[in-house]
C-alpha cells in the first residue's frame, strides 16, 4: 500500500486578498466552496463532488483551495475528506465568503 503525503494547508491570516479572490474566481473552485458550505465538517470526500474535471484537475483545484486558507484536508482510510474553513476564513475577510456564497 502507497502512502501519500499529508495535504499542506496555509492559514487565512498568510493569505493576501488577491490570492483568496483568484481562488474564488474559478467556477470549480467557486462550486466546491458552495458545496462544502453546505455540508457537514469532514463528510464531503474529494470523489462526492460532481465537478465537471478529471482527478488530476480537481486535485489542482483543492490545492488553490488549502492555499488560499479556505479548505482543510485530511485523510480518512483511502479516502481524503475536507471541511471549509469559514470561521478562520471569516476572521481574516469579515464577509467576502458570505458575499461569494450568496451568488448575487
Amino acid at each position: 500500500m502507497t502512502h501519500r503525503a499529508a495535504p499542506e494547508h496555509t492559514h487565512p491570516d498568510k493569505v493576501p486578498l488577491i490570492t483568496a479572490l483568484d481562488a474564488l474566481g474559478d467556477p470549480v473552485r467557486l462550486q466546491l466552496v458552495r458545496e462544502l458550505a453546505v455540508s457537514r465538517e469532514w463528510t464531503r470526500s474529494c470523489g462526492s463532488f460532481d465537478v465537471p474535471v478529471r482527478k488530476a484537475a480537481l486535485s489542482h483545484h483543492f490545492s488553490v483551495l488549502r492555499a488560499a486558507g479556505l479548505v482543510e484536508q485530511r485523510d480518512d482510510g483511502p479516502k481524503r475528506v475536507n471541511r471549509l474553513r469559514r470561521e478562520e476564513f471569516d476572521e481574516r475577510f469579515p464577509g467576502l465568503l458570505a458575499l461569494v456564497l450568496r451568488g448575487d
